[in-house]
Parts: C-alpha cells; structure tokens; sequence
C-alpha cells in the first residue's frame, strides 16, 4: 500500500540560554522535518484520511483554507504525492502569494468564496459535489477523528521519557491525539495545550470531546499575541533571537506561541528543575510568508 509510508521524526535536543540558565532541558520533536511540504501535524492529520480515501475508493480531495494554510499547501503535495486529484475553497478574494503558487504547482484547483459562503462548509461542498462519487471531504485544517487518530502516533513514536509535553491549539484535534496517546501508552506526563487564538477557553470543549475518556491536562490561553495569526514585536523578536541561536525556525502562528508560553512558565519557576520538556514542533513553517514585512 502505497500510504504505508513512515514519516518518524526525530526527538532533539534544544540549547537555548533561557531555557538551560533555569535549569531545565527542553527537547523538540522535530514534526517539521517529517516533509518539506506535508510537513508537522498536517501530515498526521491527513494519513488516516487518505488512508480512508484510498478504502473508499476516492480519487478527489476536496478541503477547505485561508490564502496561507499550511493545511492547503500539504493537501496538494500528499495528493500529488499518492495519486489525488485536489480541490480547494479558498476563503476571501482572489489572490495568488507564495502558498497558493505552490498549491497550484502540485496540481491544486483553487476555488475562491467570500467569508460568509465560507462558512458553511458542507453546503459549499455539496452545491460542487453532491452527486460525484469520486471526491472525498476533508474539513479545515484537516480537523476530525481520522486526524485526531493520526496524531496518537507523535506518541507511540517517541522514544525518550518527558515530564510536560507542549503542544500548539488551533482545532484541539492535535493535542487531543496527544493526550489520547499519552493515556493509552499510560505515560507519566503532563500534557499542555497552548491556545494560538484569542479567548481560547472554548478549546476545552473541542479536545474534551475528542479524547477517550476525561483526562486532565492544561490550556494555557494567554499567549495568543492578539489572536489567531496576530503577532506582537515582542513574539518576531523572540523568533528572531530562538532562530538565529539554535538554526530551528519556528513559526508566528503557533510554535513561537507555544515556546513563548514555555519560557514564560521557566521564568516563574513553574518546572521542578532539571525537567524534561518536550514541545511538538508542529511545523507550519510557511506561516512566516503570512508575516513577512514584519521580519
């Protein structure tokens, strides 16, 4: 089966003065080497759907995206990639920039919609599709149980033991595989979930409704930097300072956040010390592109 492919990543230790000068070690799992382009947690939200698509006999993505998705950019490579013809519903105006020129040089259909058409997901697709039997739905960001599925395996892969585990929200649906995983694996760790969206208290209910069962974990929600996909001077310059100190680039979106948040809790001595802190690079690197005239 042409989708039975290991994209592991590796586990990394990470030298950063803040982080070593409070005595704690910080790892990365290096989700953003998985693929140049279906890179981080995009790739473990669309194995299992391709993997159903495959099943189900579809030769057609059909997903949904603003004008810098990281999710867009890896639909179009993992369709070139195994064999999918893709479509996507761009939300806003017609616009071409360095993500969507990608798209479309991995064969991508780009269909733009205005926000308030946008909304509605299922209505968009089956005004388009309703009787075609080919395409297989995707939803935004490839959120859903099969990527949910998919992220588990962050956890089965990895190899070293970890007091705190970090993750970057934007649906729930990575971190929710994370803390499923952790709990099916029975690991001694506590698992953070770091909101990159303003007022992010309603994630809970969104990752609560994904795991297996209640487990407890904790949503840090004030390291947004205004919002989703917002940014402060404060957050480029640390990204500026952690990239040009370790050669690891992180994105504004959601890793800087995250790393932000981590190094906030270090500061206020949050971790015992000589705590073992993974943080999941979740990639998204692209991201940056969104941003660039403020670098």
């Amino acid at each position: 089966n042409m989708l039975q492919l290991n994209f592991n990543s590796p586990e990394e230790e990470v030298f950063y003065p803040p982080f070593r000068d409070f005595g704690i070690r910080l790892f990365f799992k290096r989700d953003d080497l998985i693929h140049p382009f279906i890179s981080g947690n995009k790739w473990r939200k669309l194995k299992f759907n391709l993997i159903k698509a495959q099943k189900e006999a579809k030769t057609h993505l059909v997903t949904f995206g603003g004008a810098y998705s990281n999710h867009l950019l890896a639909t179009a490579a993992a369709g070139a990639r195994f064999g999918f013809k893709t479509t996507a519903f761009v939300r806003g105006e017609n616009m071409c920039n360095e993500v969507l020129s990608i798209c479309k040089v991995f064969g991508m259909e780009l269909i733009f919609v205005d926000r308030d058409t946008y909304k509605n997901k299922s209505e968009l697709y089956e005004q388009h599709y309703a009787n075609n039997l080919s395409t297989y739905f995707i939803g935004e960001g490839g959120a859903g149980l099969e990527a949910e599925l998919g992220c588990r395996e962050i956890i089965s892969e990895l190899q070293n033991t970890y007091d705190h585990i970090f993750c970057s929200v934007g649906t729930g649906t990575t971190v929710a595989g994370i803390i499923n995983g952790a709990t099916t694996q029975k690991l001694n760790t506590q698992v953070h979930a770091v909101s990159a969206l303003k007022n992010g208290s309603f994630l809970r209910n969104d990752i609560d409704n994904l795991l297996i069962k209640p487990i407890f974990y904790t949503l840090h929600t004030n390291h947004h930097f205004g919002g989703y996909a917002k940014s402060e001077p404060e957050l480029i310059d640390f990204i500026k300072d952690f990239s040009s100190s370790t050669g690891i680039l992180i994105d504004p979106v959601y890793t800087a956040k995250t790393l932000f948040c981590i190094k906030d809790l270090t500061s206020m001595n949050y971790f015992k010390k000589d705590a073992r802190i993974l943080m999941i690079h979740t990639g998204g690197l692209f991201g940056l592109l969104g941003m660039k005239e403020k670098f």
